[in-house]
């Protein structure tokens, strides 16, 4: 081997030591600086223009988020999102940084739940934000603590450990602004109550210092459970929410039981109701008997008028209630007298075995 071949091997090994020293250092300083780095560098200053979020699992459930000039509005229902959620999720992703590296390994990420979500096993939750520059996109996995929880950037091999905590949704009813009426019960004059099955019948109160409602018509010989039987009629629309909602009318088959709620200025609200297996759905139609409920009347109307709304069951049963539900029980009727066995007469065997 001549001296120069000799040369330029040593020279090959230095520069490979030297290579290897410098990536070894590189990883160490990435290492070193990884916790506290923001996961989605640049997202923190670009909350206040993102226009879309859209979350997805793989099990094909999905939400999409979009910004309009009234707030945000859930896509899949076209229904108003809870703006504060909204903001939170954004100003907890922006502010996400990171506590420790973890795996780099594709086979490894469905410990961690932070799989890439185009399988329908995969458990974790991809989040897109959209802004006017780019799109940040984050699959979020298992969590680790009340305070963090397992992410990984969409497209990148590390995984890792962040806070704050995420626990994103993408089941579209889970984001709804679920604000629905609030007509509390001192504004009630009266209640006609129309029951699908059972006959009609109203509450009602001449002023509103007037304490309890009048219950008619009360068929004869039946009472009220109590003087304020219908009072929870009255204040079933107060702090009404919604559970899910959607843009359709009920089937025209349908019996529906109807409740019309007049208030002392004017503004009427007729509710219907119907069932659906397990669900609690009603439609609302809203409308003014006098100048001063006419602005809220429009409002309400504009809103509720062409969906149909679930809502919680216990609700639902206060709207609607049965004048059976208001009165006391009928008295048992007493139990009929049978009639007493009469005697038989001996059979004739009977009479031959008899002693003299």
């Amino acid at each position: 081997m001549t001296p120069r071949r000799v040369a330029l091997l040593l020279a090959v090994g230095l520069a490979l030591i030297v290579f290897a020293i410098w990536l070894s250092s590189r990883r160490h300083l990435e290492h070193a600086t990884l916790a506290g780095d923001l996961v989605l560098p640049g997202l923190e200053q670009q909350v206040n223009t993102v226009s879309e979020v859209d979350l997805r699992r793989g099990d094909g459930t999905r939400t999409t988020l979009k910004k309009a000039s009234v707030g945000w509005v859930v896509g899949e229902r076209d229904w108003a999102a809870e703006p504060g959620r909204v903001r939170k999720l954004l100003l907890d992703l922006g502010a996400l940084n990171v506590v420790e590296e973890k795996t780099r390994l594709p086979a490894n990420y469905p410990q961690l739940g932070v799989e890439d979500v185009s399988t329908p096993t995969a458990t974790g939750t991809q989040i897109d934000v959209v802004t006017p520059g780019r799109t940040f996109a984050l699959i979020v996995g298992k969590t680790s603590s009340g305070k963090s929880g397992y992410v990984r950037v969409a497209g990148a091999a590390p995984s890792l450990l962040a806070a704050p905590l995420l626990t994103p949704e993408a089941d579209p009813k889970t984001w709804l602004e679920r604000a629905l009426v609030d007509v509390p019960q001192t504004r009630i004059r009266q209640v006609d109550e129309k029951p699908a099955d059972g006959p009609s019948f109203s509450a009602t109160r001449d002023k509103k210092e007037q304490p309890d409602f009048t219950v008619a018509p009360i068929p004869k010989g039946r009472k009220l459970t109590s003087a304020g039987a219908a009072d929870s009629i009255a204040a079933s629309l107060a702090a009404l929410t919604l559970e899910d909602v959607h843009k359709a009318a009920p089937p025209a088959d349908v019996r529906l039981s109807r409740a019309v709620f007049r208030t002392f200025d004017g503004l009427e609200l007729e509710v219907s109701g119907r069932k659906d297996g397990t669900r609690a759905l009603i439609t609302l139609a809203a409308r003014s008997t006098a100048k001063d409920a006419e602005a809220e009347a429009h409002a309400l109307d504009t809103r509720l008028t062409g969906w149909e709304f679930e809502i919680p069951d216990y609700k639902y049963g206060a709207i609607f209630r049965t004048l059976d539900d208001l009165l006391q029980p009928l008295p048992a009727k007493p139990a009929a007298k049978k009639p007493a066995a009469k005697k038989t007469a001996a059979a004739p065997e009977e009479k031959a075995a008899a002693p003299h």
